[in-house]
């Protein structure tokens, strides 16, 4: 097996935007309302769900901290939904994805997610399950709900991605 290192990124919208959506406020359009009193940042992701009775779901995920070296030898995606990923404590999470290959993962990229951004996963995006830091961290989830099976999973044979550092 061989080991292969990943550095980790800054996530940015550009840098994301092949895989779905950065979700902050940074950029995003402001709109006053309830009478001035609350602050509304518009239209952050791109909810995607498709097939029969197909619905939104909104959870709470708790991830139990990973250590560093982190090993990257499987990746997930969901074809029938997309996954958003809104931390609720302020603390940095870790980010894998990588573009399809002829239904496979292709090479995986890392990101550093601040703890005042998140992700919107796009509907058939590669990605490692949370992979929470620091420590137990609780997570708004938006994702799929209906019929069919929204996971597919992928194990990498003959290698295992590490992330040694978090260095960005």
């Amino acid at each position: 097996m061989k080991i292969t290192g990943l550095d980790v990124r800054p996530l940015t919208k550009p840098a994301f935007a092949r895989f779905g959506d950065v979700i902050e406020t940074q950029g995003a359009e402001l709109r006053l309302i309830n009478g001035g009193t609350t602050e509304r940042y518009h239209d952050l992701a791109n909810v995607d769900v498709t097939g029969e009775g197909a619905r939104v779901l909104v959870n709470i995920f708790r991830g139990k901290p990973f250590a560093l070296p982190v090993d990257i030898s499987m990746l997930e995606r969901h074809p029938l939904g997309s996954q958003a990923f809104i931390p609720l404590q302020n603390r940095p999470f870790l980010i894998v994805v990588a573009e399809d290959d002829g239904g496979k993962p292709g090479m995986p990229v890392a990101f550093l997610c601040q703890g005042n951004q998140g992700v919107n996963y796009a509907r058939n995006a590669w990605h490692h399950p949370l992979i929470s830091l620091e420590e137990t961290s609780d997570f708004l989830v938006v994702d799929y709900g209906g019929e069919g099976n929204n996971l597919e999973e992928f194990f990498f044979d003959d290698v295992v991605y590490r992330i040694e550092k978090l260095a960005v």
